[in-house]
């Protein structure tokens, strides 16, 4: 990767100063290619328009019109448009001019190649000769592996002899991937320095490349060809989704930042294993218990002629209870005794997930030579940043003008709210609407149908806003014009991570804390927009509503945004692209076949980087770990789609985007927090279990209220009356006998005084208890998993006990290197010294005279 990492550094490092424009980068992709010498390799290429300067355009156009005959006078607007463009035009190129003489000053080595096949594109291929590969490296303080090599101690003899098990054990789900390096053997790294150039082990044709006769080429061509065919056949395809991930091979032709994703999106998957196991069984307790789940039973018995309160004004009527019979049984599925136990589950398995994360962060940062590198070595200014600061100088602006930036977040805040609050209109009006319906079956279906219906609109409108905000965040963040690439990916990974979590889980969070909290009473409801009741929840809770809500979100975010518009978008400008073209499919392809790699790589999609993958599984987490406890089969989603999501990305890689450039990283930098916040942030899980479902209901009523200790009489208790005559006027039923008889008093959902009491309606003291056990609940969850998420993040430490000693021993090690190599050249001069008896040996020296010490030069 040094040659990536060097050349970088030369290109930002010129850039600082020019802002080119119609440039584009483009990666070597596949094989290698190489300038017309046949001998040097081409490291990157820039792409950019051709125009022909204004002097060749006039020229040709008088030489046109001496042939022509004479032509009327052109519109003086059109003429000095047209002299605007060429100005522009010409400002471009030599500006271009200038930038590629800033390159040539800098050593690297350039060859034009403006007669592609390409019509209007013009290349400039770019090579890094050896030496100026030298003195980057050792500018950026780049590792290096030294000759000298030592035996890397695996552990105990019991530890060894597990390790092997294992890994004969699962020999089928490893890649076909040769390392080329024995496992027991590592060599030693140390920053590149060109005076102790035979230290280093300078053998890797992927990294140091000074070809001195054609086989070299070819062996470099093959190597290349075959790395990128491994990746294709062992990684990005559909028939290995149960293999591991090749995940050196990543980091050796992507770098060190793609690879650490891919890496942790594997770690990601791996532990979805279990928790969808766990999720799964607990679904099938729900599924096998919800016979002999009394409240459920009470509900669908018939003879419990219970009536219940209209949903609705005027249009809905009276209804029995036992029409709710299948939201109770379903509602069972999900909320049962298992999910309290799957939800403190997934509160440690959400620390454990990190504590295995940081660990094996740690083994490939140790693999890789990374423990001791900094990422500030490779942070640079930005091109945009050094772009207005000259503009600035020019306007002879020497006070920083503050950024204005714009007053987005309220107004992000009420669209959201808005959305929130135009779903919950739909909800109401289709509701009266279908209640009004003269077709039975709409009338049957009316909760199910509002169910769904919503939860669809509500993930239409989670995908477009999406979409929205990302272009918005990165247009805040250019805004504000960050000064270095660090600084302008971290701006962006914050913006960009509070609109969308914030978009993702407000109707999920509405549903689960609001909905069904300010609804008042019969008699005396709550109404928002004049004559629009606030909307209740089912008899059964709204647990059913918000795991519909957070199944289709799940499924539809990862169908359509994730993998359809992944998949379908790229085709469809592929499409585009062919329909605009005069050629057939049969040109199209014979013109692809004598074109060059860089111009095929010209037709990829440029790579925009990590922050849009790292953000849908991060959305993803947070649906996983924050409102598990309401859709427990979400682990097992989240696992089908991360094996799908793996093996897409990998193709995206490697068939559809230019090869990005090699970045060194040791971290997944700010995306770390936000899933460390998702990790140790359990409180949502025990707000849904204390105020979303009926768990605390159902406890309090079985150990304080039951006369026989069991949850027989559970839902009379849960039910309040209302005399019908103190309805306000015009809230009534318009037919209060659609049962069939006359309604004198109905029940409703909650914990009232009854209308013959003293308090009539008034909050009953059955409510403040449950209440004070659903807060006593909360404080207690939170704690319990507080406490055991920090013992298991003592008892588990960061670092790899064998990896921090082979840590130790590698300083050491270096540190009798270096010895040595100064004491062999101590040596070497008091040999010297005594043939030519020009000096006195260092031994030799007297007392008074200072010792001469080796002077290490820092670049």
């Amino acid at each position: 990767m040094l040659s990536c990492l060097a050349i970088t550094s030369l290109l930002v490092c010129i850039w600082k100063s020019h802002r080119i424009l119609a440039w584009s980068i483009l990666t070597t992709f596949g094989g290698v290619p190489y300038f017309s010498d046949g001998q040097r390799r081409v490291d990157y290429v820039l792409a950019y328009n051709i125009e022909k300067p204004s002097s060749i355009r006039h020229h040709s156009s008088s030489m046109r019109n001496s042939r022509a005959p004479p032509q009327t006078k052109k519109d003086p607007e059109v003429t000095a448009q047209e002299h605007q463009t060429d100005y522009h035009e010409d400002d471009k190129r030599f500006r271009r001019d200038d930038f590629e003489e800033n390159l040539l000053q800098t050593g690297l080595e350039l060859e034009k190649d403006e007669g592609s096949k390409i019509p209007g594109m013009g290349f400039l291929k770019i090579h890094a000769p050896w030496h100026v590969l030298c003195r980057e490296a050792e500018f950026m303080k780049l590792k290096m592996p030294t000759k000298k090599i030592y035996e890397v101690k695996q552990g105990s003899n019991v530890v060894e002899k597990v390790r092997l098990f294992i890994h004969k054990l699962t020999a089928p789900l490893h890649p076909k991937v040769n390392t080329d390096r024995l496992q027991n053997v590592k060599p030693l790294s140390h920053p590149f320095s060109r005076e102790k150039q035979h230290l280093f082990d300078l053998s890797d044709r992927d990294q140091f490349f000074d070809t001195k006769t054609r086989s070299s080429i070819v062996y470099e061509v093959l190597k290349r060809t075959k790395c990128i065919r491994l990746l294709y056949e062992e990684w990005a395809s559909y028939s290995v989704f149960y293999k591991y991930q090749p995940i050196g091979l990543i980091r050796k032709y992507f770098g060190e930042k793609i690879g650490l994703y891919f890496a942790w999106l594997g770690v990601y998957t791996q532990m979805l294993i279990p928790a969808a196991i766990i999720g799964v069984i607990v679904f099938l307790y729900g599924c096998a218990t919800v016979d002999d789940n009394i409240p459920s039973m009470e509900i669908c018995d018939p003879r419990n002629n219970i009536t219940m309160c209209p949903l609705c004004d005027r249009v809905c009527s009276y209804w029995r209870l036992v029409t709710a019979c299948g939201t109770a049984r379903a509602s069972h599925l999900f909320d049962n005794p298992a999910t309290v136990f799957f939800s403190i589950f997934m509160a440690l398995w959400a620390v454990l997930f990190m504590e295995h994360w940081k660990r094996r962060q740690m083994r490939l940062n140790y693999i890789w030579d990374l423990t001791g590198f900094g990422e500030e070595e490779q942070d640079h200014n930005r091109a945009e940043y050094e772009f207005q600061v000259t503009k600035k100088r020019m306007r002879k602006e020497h006070k920083t003008a503050k950024v204005r930036r714009p007053f987005f977040y309220p107004f992000k805040l009420c669209l959201n709210m808005g959305s929130i609050f135009g779903v919950i209109l739909y909800r109401i009006s289709i509701k009266a609407a279908l209640h009004m319906s003269t077709y039975p079956a709409a009338r049957s279906n009316v909760r199910a149908t509002v169910k769904t219906t919503a939860a669809i609109i509500n993930l239409i409108i989670i995908i477009i806003l999406d979409e929205v905000y990302a272009a918005i965040a990165r247009w805040l963040t250019s805004l504000e014009v960050p000064k270095t690439d660090k600084s302008f990916e971290e701006r962006l990974i914050f913006k960009t991570f509070i609109l969308k979590f914030v978009n993702a889980f407000t109707p999920i969070v509405y549903l689960a804390f609001f909905r069904g909290r300010l609804v008042g009473r019969p008699g005396n409801y709550l109404y928002v927009v004049g004559s629009y009741r606030m909307e209740e929840c089912a008899h059964a809770g709204c647990l059913m509503e918000l795991c519909i809500q957070l199944c289709i979100t799940m499924l539809g975010k990862q169908l359509i945004q994730n993998n359809l518009f992944e998949i379908g978008i790229p085709k469809l400008k592929k499409l585009l692209r062919r329909r605009k073209s005069d050629m057939d499919s049969k040109q199209e392809e014979e013109l692809n076949k004598t074109l060059q790699r860089h111009e095929k790589d010209h037709f990829l999609g440029p790579f925009v980087g990590l922050s849009p993958e790292y953000m849908e599984m991060i959305i993803q987490f947070g649906m996983v770990t924050l409102f598990v406890a309401s859709f427990p089969l979400a682990p097992l989603f989240a696992l089908l789609n991360n094996i799908i999501e793996i093996r897409l990305d990998a193709k995206k890689f490697v068939k559809e985007l230019r090869r990005p450039i090699a970045v060194k990283a040791k971290d997944i930098g700010r995306f770390f927090y936000s899933i460390l916040l998702g990790s140790y942030f359990s409180l949502p899980q025990a707000f849904v279990i204390a105020f979303t479902s009926d768990f605390i209901p159902r406890l309090v009523y079985q150990y304080k209220y039951s006369p026989d200790g069991s949850m027989h009489g559970f839902i009379n208790h849960t039910l309040s009356y209302f005399n019908v005559s103190d309805f306000q006027t015009g809230t009534e039923p318009i037919d209060p006998m659609h049962l069939g008889y006359k309604v004198e008093i109905c029940r409703y959902k909650d914990y009232r005084e009854p209308p013959w009491s003293s308090t009539p309606y008034e909050l009953s003291k059955e409510f403040w208890a449950i209440l004070a056990v659903r807060l006593a609940f909360v404080i207690v969850f939170q704690n319990v998993v507080m406490l055991m998420s920090d013992f298991v993040d003592w008892l588990i430490p960061d670092i790899p006990k064998d990896i921090s000693l082979q840590i130790h021993k590698e300083k050491i090690l270096m540190v009798e290197l270096f010895m040595k190599e100064e004491q062999g050249k101590r040596f070497a001069a008091r040999d010297i010294n005594q043939d030519n008896c020009t000096s006195p040996s260092p031994v030799n020296q007297s007392p008074s005279q200072p010792r001469s010490r080796p002077v290490t030069h820092f670049n």
